[in-house]
């Protein structure tokens, strides 16, 4: 394979672009728990616990996600510099690293959507429940 200073230039604009998106959902995320405590302070409810445990869970993986996607990065500026230098073996090998973390930001990006997804499973079957008990048709 051929590399050279375009290859890993090319991932800064993709790279830049996830870690913005990442901390839009972190800042999103870290709202909502602030709503759920100052709402679970003055209402206990045990949804809230559940919902408050599945945010815990996602706030952990954004931050992994930015820490590997700032590595991915990282990564791509050292190898930069090693192709710089002229040592292109040890620059495709520092990119390819790169390219692994960058694969590990995204693959725990999808686990993040996961637990969304159940998050809002939740709320929604509460919902459902509270639907059936109040309906007349269904009894």
């Amino acid at each position: 394979m051929e590399i050279n200073l375009n290859s890993p230039a090319l991932l800064f604009p993709a790279i830049s672009l996830l870690l913005l998106a990442y901390t839009n959902r972190f800042l999103a995320l870290a709202s909502l728990i602030r709503t759920l405590h100052n709402t679970y302070k003055t209402q206990p409810d045990a949804l809230l616990l559940a919902q408050i445990a599945n945010l815990r869970r996602r706030v952990v993986l954004i931050r992994n996600m930015q820490w590997t996607g700032v590595l991915s990065i990282l990564l791509c500026v050292f190898c930069m510099f090693l192709l710089f230098e002229g040592w292109v073996g040890a620059a495709k090998i520092i990119f390819a690293v790169s390219l692994l973390s960058l694969m590990a930001s995204l693959i725990m990006s999808l686990r993040e959507i996961q637990i969304s997804m159940h998050s809002l499973s939740l709320l929604l079957r509460d919902i459902e429940q509270e639907l059936k008990y109040h309906d007349p048709a269904s009894h």
